[in-house]
């Protein structure tokens, strides 16, 4: 059993974004684990586990237009299951 079931990812598109902020915020608020934040001050790639995948949909949302929103189930995936 995995400790974070949702593999969450998703590109935001904005304007002024700073990886590094988003990058802290998420870590200081959201429980999970393999974050990944990178990218510029106009498209950042998120990629994160969880077990509350809208909760990072959500503040994604505040920062710019998210798109390429990818949400898999890890649990199904190990199981030889469609995600």
């Amino acid at each position: 059993m995995l400790k974070y079931k949702f593999d969450t990812q998703l590109l935001i598109e904005g304007h002024g974004l700073d990886e590094d902020a988003i990058d802290e915020y998420i870590t200081n608020h959201f429980d999970g684990d393999c974050l990944l934040a990178v990218g510029d001050e106009d498209l950042i790639k998120i990629h994160f586990h969880t077990n509350e995948p809208w909760k990072i949909l959500e503040y994604c949302s505040t920062l710019g237009e998210i798109y390429d929103v990818v949400v898999e189930n890890m649990e199904r995936q190990e199981k030889g299951l469609k995600g």
